[in-house]
């Protein structure tokens, strides 16, 4: 069954994955360069994430939508487990936003234009004056009422466990006193480990679990650190438990 798999990637849905990567980074320049770019930044990514993750016949399990409120702006922070990560919560959390990734992302073919015309957030840290612009344009994002996606982890594991968070994203969320809301994804290690890209996918279920929002109770240090601890054990406690417990990771 596993070559039977890797032979229906192989001449079905990666040349399918390619063409719809094309489309959706076009339709996303365009849309943004012509049209409403709240609108054209988020459905067709959505649209692209949920047609790989069927297009690989991965299923996917989501639980605790009902936890969010309509029109309420979120910093969602999750674990990052592995490059499905993308897809799973770009096509099945539901709520529009914007991420804050990696500068390297730029440098893919399409996909790197579709997110700078998008206004995704790009993380440069060449420098502190590029760090500060990084964030100076969440915040204006999150202040317009857009939510906000991170891996405060800053790279993908290297074995499946959490390493340490980073304290950016809870800043943010503590300046403008927003609610933070812990993600936990399980499933994405196992279908394409960082060890392995441009691998073959292994077939394994993804579950995305949608925490309660963290609140803030004052703003300063204090909240900071207590929102931060609170999110790296509520996103600790539903991981499966091969993955519990914290491991280094090298890059980070």
């Amino acid at each position: 069954m596993k070559y039977l798999y890797r032979l229906y990637q192989l001449c079905i849905a990666v040349p399918l994955i390619i063409v719809a990567t094309i489309i959706t980074s076009i339709t996303v320049a365009l849309g943004c360069t012509l049209g409403d770019g709240h609108y054209w930044g988020y459905y067709p990514g959505k649209w692209w994430a949920q047609f790989i993750l069927r297009v690989l016949l991965l299923p996917v399990k989501v639980e605790g939508r009902e936890r969010l409120l309509k029109g309420e702006s979120y910093v969602f922070v999750s674990n990052h487990q592995g490059a499905f990560d993308i897809f799973l919560i770009y096509g099945h959390l539901l709520r529009n936003f914007k991420w804050m990734m990696k500068a390297g992302i730029r440098k893919i073919p399409f996909v790197g234009a579709a997110c700078k015309m998008s206004h995704q957030i790009f993380v440069d840290k060449s420098g502190p004056s590029k760090i500060r612009a990084s964030y100076d344009q969440a915040r204006q994002i999150l202040r317009d009422g857009t939510s906000l996606v991170v891996f405060p982890e800053g790279a993908r594991t290297f074995t499946g466990h959490m390493g340490t968070f980073r304290r950016g994203a809870f800043m943010l969320a503590d300046e403008l006193q927003l609610p933070v809301v812990p993600l936990t994804i399980n499933g994405s290690f196992d279908i394409m480990p960082r060890m392995r890209d441009w691998h073959f996918a292994n077939w394994h279920r993804l579950t995305l679990t949608i925490h309660d929002p963290i609140r803030p109770t004052g703003q300063g240090a204090d909240n900071i650190r207590q929102t931060m601890e609170r999110s790296y054990e509520t996103i600790m406690s539903a991981l499966e438990k091969e993955y519990q417990g914290f491991v280094e990771n090298p890059d980070q």
